[in-house]
């Protein structure tokens, strides 16, 4: 059912319907898992997205994300500054210490997965190894928040406190990237609620079991500052540091948050 939650329309799954997207979920990890292996220097961006979705149809599913307002591919795959919503190409040629992040979803019986990770392609530098692990730890410092009982912003708040704790270790000042963030999820990819990666506790919506939300935020090696290339999706760091994302799409329970994308 759909509650109508202050101001927004806010998908309550049953967990029979968790169930049905955690299915769909795990063929999200598994092709993730596999354009990771696939992603080495001298792979280009685009055989890592035909990977991808040869992977999914064989999955009985679709590509969520082809033709998603008009994007060109099954997968995002943003390399090194590119922050999200990166194109895949023959042209774009990975080579040794590049980071790429993988975003990927697909449709399985009508419902929606939708995760992300960073790969590092050969020998990567400490930085941005330190970058991803940060960005990594700070999703599931989101996951945690994502309790019955809750607020929106609990979630948002636990990702900016991990993002700000890892700076402080590695004696750097990431950057959060804040115009883009997590969503409802299920019976479409993006639904409300919006979930940006930074802000007070104790603030929107409060959680309830049934609802269904993509955690994922994104960090920057520098400023947080983006700008998006003409071809009118890949989204960049405008100082040209390095970028990282990772997501899971979470399950909130009365037994605690249930990680939907997992193998």
């Amino acid at each position: 059912m759909v509650a109508r939650l202050r101001g927004r329309d806010i998908e309550l799954k049953s967990p029979g319907e968790l169930e049905a997207m955690r299915a769909s979920g795990a063929l999200v990890a598994r092709t993730l898992s596999a354009v990771a292996l696939l992603a080495k220097p001298g792979v280009s961006t685009g055989e890592l997205d035909a990977l991808a979705e040869q992977t999914i149809r064989d999955g009985g599913a679709v590509p969520s994300f082809l033709g998603y307002h008009g994007f060109p591919a099954s997968i995002c795959a943003s390399v090194n500054e590119q922050i999200v919503h990166g194109i895949p190409s023959a042209g774009t040629v990975l080579a040794d210490g590049d980071l790429i992040s993988v975003d990927c979803g697909a449709i399985l019986d009508g419902w929606h997965g939708d995760a992300a990770v960073t790969i590092a392609v050969g020998s990567v530098s400490e930085a941005d190894l330190k970058l991803s692990a940060a960005c990594e730890a700070a999703l599931h410092a989101g996951i945690a928040a994502v309790v019955p009982g809750g607020r929106l912003s609990d979630i948002s708040h636990a990702v900016q406190k991990a993002c700000e704790e890892a700076g402080s270790r590695d004696g750097v000042d990431y950057g959060i990237v804040a115009e883009y963030g997590g969503h409802g999820i299920g019976t479409s990819m993006h639904m409300d609620p919006f979930l940006p990666n930074h802000g007070d506790p104790g603030q929107g919506p409060r959680l309830r079991a049934g609802m269904a939300l993509a955690v994922e935020p994104m960090l920057t090696g520098g400023d947080p500052e983006t700008l998006e290339l003409p071809d009118g999706w890949t989204v960049v760091t405008a100082d040209g540091s390095r970028a990282v994302h990772w997501e899971h799409s979470v399950a909130i329970t009365d037994d605690g948050p249930q990680i939907l994308t997992l193998p």
